[in-house]
């Protein structure tokens, strides 16, 4: 045993209520927390100290970055991915199936080979409010925000504020979640007073710290 490994903390296992639904094959990451009647499906991944929800839904394979929190109700259907920090609201829907039908053309019911699942991506930082839905294939930008009962049909920018149906950006917003205040070329973040600029030429590729 090395001197690093003799000074690393010990490993804070996962805490899973005994009525929440964690397949054996998924992978659980430490001081996760799973509340009650909450289902991780096979092969999903969380991370670590993240919080999933009471009835929450972890879908097959979906990657759950560190310290993210899905709320009571949430439905992550795979092959969502989130990034480190995302927060995902109560009763959020991430759609998987872009034209979603029971049956085939024939009739005949659908089965999984039948349909090609696409998902929705959250960067590091993003939070959807509460009954938002995400219509896949979409991506949330890193630290933008989604209102609550947005339902977003397209992508959304880093650090943008996007709100009502189909979502459309009303502003921006800073690492601390409050609205950005412009100032000439750039916008300043009224709570922590961090200056932010465009990271590309237009609008589209999002904010940047300067």
């Amino acid at each position: 045993m090395t001197v690093e490994e003799t000074r690393a903390e010990p490993r804070i296992e996962p805490r899973i209520e005994p009525s929440a639904d964690v397949d054996d094959r998924a992978v659980i990451g430490a001081g996760t927390r799973i509340w009650h009647l909450a289902q991780v499906r096979e092969h999903a991944r969380v991370g670590s100290e993240c919080n999933i929800g009471r009835g929450a839904y972890v879908g097959p394979g979906v990657v759950v970055g560190d310290r993210c929190k899905i709320q009571n109700h949430a439905l992550v259907y795979e092959p969502a991915m989130l990034e480190d920090g995302a927060f995902v609201g109560p009763a959020v829907v991430f759609t998987n199936d872009y034209l979603p039908r029971a049956v085939n053309p024939d009739g005949t019911l659908k089965d999984g080979d039948d349909w090609d699942a696409v998902g929705v991506t959250v960067r590091t930082g993003a939070s959807i409010g509460a009954r938002a839905v995400c219509v896949a294939p979409v991506t949330i930008g890193a630290w933008a925000m989604v209102a609550a009962g947005a339902v977003v049909t397209r992508d959304v920018p880093d650090h943008a504020l996007v709100v009502g149906v189909p979502a459309r950006q009303v502003g921006w917003v800073g690492h601390a979640g409050a609205p950005l205040v412009a100032e000439g070329d750039a916008w300043r973040c009224p709570t922590t007073g961090t200056r932010y600029g465009l990271g590309g030429p237009n609008a589209d590729a999002g904010l940047v710290v300067l």
